[in-house]
């Protein structure tokens, strides 16, 4: 799950409004999320995830997206991260009514790409109906062999399978080009892949790529910068994410020192009380996972930061007595904000504990804060 997700409200507002893509968007608003899904398919556990096909897209589900975060290091061991995301949104079910123009899809994606190094962050966005106009597909999915892009902000396979990947994005002066290789295959979250957000039994189709090893280079106000480490993907689909009265949530992934992921969420409840669905998996480094008690999780915020007007959780102290684990989590520098249409918090941290299965680096996400 990843809540980079709030921009969809920005993409369902306008496909409603039958409009093109636009620089602002409506206040801020997780109403899509939380939609009616009349017409389109409802993720339900018992589908079997079938490989390379479900890559691609799910057009008869109303919201999906592609999440790729890296932790990079340079040469001289600073800290750096890349995000790159492509989110897709249907205003109609499939086929349920004719195109009035060619401009008239039922599917508009978006894109995020995002830096972030020792003492700063840059993130962009880009928009575009799917679809062909004038023979040019600006945005668009392919399963086999793999391919995501919107306009030149791209990731596909290199070879016969789907990993090895390359990615790349660039915007004024600044770029990623990576490549990423694992030898292990994708980790199905939740129940074999069907991932729970709520008591009610609400949920969404989603799998993991967390043991990506990356190597590539960043480009930083010009300069190019050769980069190492390790990435997280994530690819995630349904037609209603969020119940209503959830306001947002907080998410973690994690790269544990003894090669172990961990990935903790929380869903929160829109009452103020710190209520929630709370959600964890420890995947090991054989690509197992262990689902973890809700009740066995505790997630505290310990200190808060004032960025762009809010008020953000963004260092934690995370207690799992299931797995004997406890870490302290900090963002790696408060400005990693993400000033887009719908702007939420995306970042670096660095995870602190006793042993290895305790330390690491990663990724946070914090959403539905508002000024």
């Amino acid at each position: 799950m990843r809540a980079g997700t709030p921009i969809l409200a920005f993409l369902a507002a306008c496909l409603l409004a039958a409009c093109g893509p636009s620089e602002t968007g409506p206040a801020s608003d997780f109403a899509v999320l939380a939609g009616a899904e009349e017409g389109f398919e409802t993720a339900r556990p018992g589908r079997r995830l079938e490989f390379p096909a479900d890559h691609g897209a799910h057009p008869a589900y109303r919201i999906e997206w592609w999440y790729l975060t890296a932790n990079l290091q340079d040469d001289e061991g600073a800290p750096h991260g890349a995000q790159w995301t492509l989110f897709r949104v249907a205003n109609r079910p499939p086929g349920t009514a004719q195109p009035l123009n060619a401009w008239d899809n039922e599917q508009i994606f978006m894109a995020h790409f995002a830096l972030t190094w020792p003492d700063g962050h840059r993130g962009w966005q880009r928009y575009s109906r799917g679809g062909n106009h004038a023979g040019i597909a600006r945005a668009g999915v392919s399963a086999e062999p793999f391919e995501a892009w919107l306009d030149d902000w791209r990731m596909h396979s290199t070879g016969s399978g789907w990993t090895p990947l390359e990615v790349r994005a660039r915007q004024e002066g600044h770029a990623m080009e990576l490549v990423l290789s694992s030898d292990r295959g994708p980790v199905l979250q939740g129940d074999a892949g069907f991932s729970l957000k709520h008591e009610s039994g609400t949920g969404s189709y989603y799998y993991s790529q967390p043991f990506l090893q990356a190597r590539g280079t960043v480009e930083i106000d010009g300069q190019k910068i050769p980069v190492k480490g390790q990435a997280w993907l994530d690819h995630e689909w349904s037609s209603q994410f969020l119940q209503p009265g959830q306001e947002g949530w907080d998410w973690f992934a994690i790269h544990l020192e003894n090669g172990q992921k961990l990935m903790v969420f929380q869903l929160r409840n829109r009452n103020g009380d710190g209520s929630g669905f709370l959600h964890g998996v420890l995947v090991r480094q054989d690509g197992s996972t262990q689902t973890l008690d809700p009740e066995q999780i505790s997630l505290e915020a310990v200190e808060h930061f004032s960025v762009e007007g809010r008020r953000l959780p963004l260092n934690w102290r995370l207690e799992l007595p299931e797995i004997g684990r406890g870490m302290d989590i900090r963002a790696l520098h408060p400005q990693q904000w993400m000033a887009v249409d719908f702007p939420y918090w995306e970042g670096v941290i660095v995870v602190a504990g006793d042993d290895e299965g305790s330390r690491g680096e990663g990724y946070m996400e914090l959403t539905g804060y508002t000024p």
